[in-house]
């Protein structure tokens, strides 16, 4: 009785912890690496979850595939209400009909996939969300470790960045912080309609560069990048596309 009362305690304490500053809004995200020859299998799967998702009890989700760069095939993302309300009992067997949202341990899901990592993260919020995956099916993904005590100034060094693509025409990245789960502590989001979309910031003048790189609060652009790698002990990097249900 001990046992299970002090686990229970556990439960709720960690419940209690994890909440989102309520500026923010949550998310729950989900990175996978099928199995050899099941990427497909899993893409199905996921795809024909993500059209049940009312039935599921979960918001509207949105799925790409990497093209190129990190280990992760796939990443999941869906916005929630809270941590704790997505973890509950009431969430839980709402989604238990469900291959992907509802696994439990050992079950087919487990047998298609090599790997996957869950967690939670604070972002933009669900109109912003929404609106850029639906309009936009390309995406540069990052996703970055800071060093230790360094993960406010890598927030503002993201934030930075994003003043610098306003500056020069571009869209702004999403950024999402963590909140429970993984060792990294931020990953952003870039979205655009395909890969001359992503490249076209070659052709803008570097005089203009400069002048918005200095109004972000950098040296120059030429000092973006090597400021950001003083921030961190890791960094990855991945194109994606939209993979619709």
């Amino acid at each position: 009785m001990r046992t299970r009362l002090s686990i229970t305690a556990v439960g709720f304490a960690l419940l209690a912890v994890l909440s989102v500053p309520a500026q923010d809004q949550a998310y729950r995200v989900r990175q996978i690496r099928a199995a050899p020859g099941e990427l497909l299998n899993v893409i199905e799967m996921l795809k024909r979850d993500m059209s049940r998702h009312k039935e599921i009890g979960i918001m509207k989700p949105f799925l790409m595939r990497h093209s190129q760069g990190d280990h992760w095939d796939l990443l999941l993302m869906y916005p929630v209400n809270s941590v704790s309300d997505d973890m509950s009992s009431k969430s839980l067997k709402k989604r238990v009909s469900s291959k992907t949202f509802g696994k439990t341990y050992g079950d087919e899901f487990f047998k298609r996939i090599s790997w996957h990592q869950d967690g939670y993260v604070a972002g933009p919020s669900i109109d912003e969300f929404d609106s850029s995956f639906e309009k936009y099916g390309y995406y540069h993904v990052e996703i970055f470790t800071s060093l230790a005590g360094k993960q406010t100034e890598l927030f503002e060094q993201r934030k930075m960045e994003n003043i610098y693509l306003k500056e020069i025409g571009r869209r702004p990245n999403h950024i999402y912080t963590r909140v429970f789960g993984p060792s990294w502590d931020i990953f952003t989001i870039g979205f655009y309609s395909g890969i001359k979309d992503y490249a076209a910031s070659a052709d803008i003048p570097s005089a203009d560069k400069e002048k918005a790189a200095r109004k972000a609060g950098f040296e120059g652009t030429s000092t973006i990048g090597s400021y950001l790698r003083e921030l961190l002990l890791e960094h990855h990097d991945t194109l994606a596309g939209a993979v619709r249900p």
